[in-house]
């Protein structure tokens, strides 16, 4: 589905209760809500075949549901697959967090948020909300071999919270040259494929849902054409994670998250 501004990608994983074939992911800070609706209206796509995700930046200034009205408005839809809460940093005290997160439980139980989750969280912020009546069902974090945040990905597998990765292609566009890349090129030859999927391979072959963005509608269409024909094996996936480990980078929210903090 294009955009004006990007066409989205989601590869979503067995584990998930609703594969959809397809699936768009327009956060409010990509300002493309309203292109995003128009081109559905324009498609003539049935809504029923769409998974819809959106976010909000939860602002102290504004309550969940105007934010949510207002992307529902935006987007020209009656309700949304899933609704995010964009990072963590809106709360500082975990009855603030609490309190967001009842907000989001408000939407969910009106039928209009299918699903609630959180991206860019840490387990100390997830913790608030382990309790809650809906837990969050995933959380969208920044995921790539020279950012694999400890044991973060396991801690979400122990209490039943999905992992969404965004920008699983990072070691390739913006730190070309890095440890991985032998190791990238080598499995390319041996699939036949371009090294992008095997980066993208990476993510699903550890059961990550696992997101990427380009403008070129073709080659959307080549990835999910190609990710289905091979699989890595637990070793190759195993020495890609321990090449990665040589060297560490963040591309998002170094302005919230200390340098060397590479949770």
């Amino acid at each position: 589905m294009a955009t004006s501004t990007s066409t989205a990608l989601k590869v979503l994983t067995p584990e998930l209760p609703r594969p959809f074939p397809r699936n768009t992911n327009p956060p409010i800070a990509y300002g493309n809500e309203r292109e995003l609706g128009a081109a559905i209206a324009r498609s003539g796509v049935p809504r029923s075949t769409l998974f819809v995700t959106t976010k909000t930046s939860a602002k102290p200034s504004e309550t969940i549901a105007t934010a949510f009205e207002r992307s529902l408005s935006l987007l020209g839809l009656d309700y949304v697959d899933l609704y995010l809460i964009h990072h963590p940093f809106h709360s500082t005290t975990p009855e603030e967090h609490r309190a967001k997160w009842a907000e989001m439980e408000a939407l969910k139980e009106s039928g209009r948020a299918m699903s609630i989750g959180v991206s860019n969280y840490l387990p100390e912020h997830l913790e608030h909300l382990l309790g809650a009546k809906y837990p969050p069902v995933i959380n969208q974090i920044e995921y790539h071999p020279y950012l694999q945040h400890g044991d973060l990905v396991a801690w979400h597998k122990e209490k039943g919270i999905a992992v969404a990765a965004y920008g699983p292609l990072t070691a390739i566009t913006k730190v070309p040259g890095g440890p991985v890349d032998p190791v990238y090129e080598k499995l390319a030859k041996k699939y036949g494929v371009e090294t992008g999927l095997v980066a993208l391979r990476w993510c699903l072959d550890q059961g990550i849902v696992t997101l990427t963005t380009s403008g070129n509608e073709q080659r959307l269409k080549a990835y999910q054409r190609a990710l289905p024909s091979f699989k890595l094996t637990p070793t190759e996936v195993k020495e890609i994670s321990e090449a990665g480990k040589e060297k560490n980078y963040r591309g998002f929210w170094t302005h919230r998250i200390g340098k060397d903090d590479w949770r």
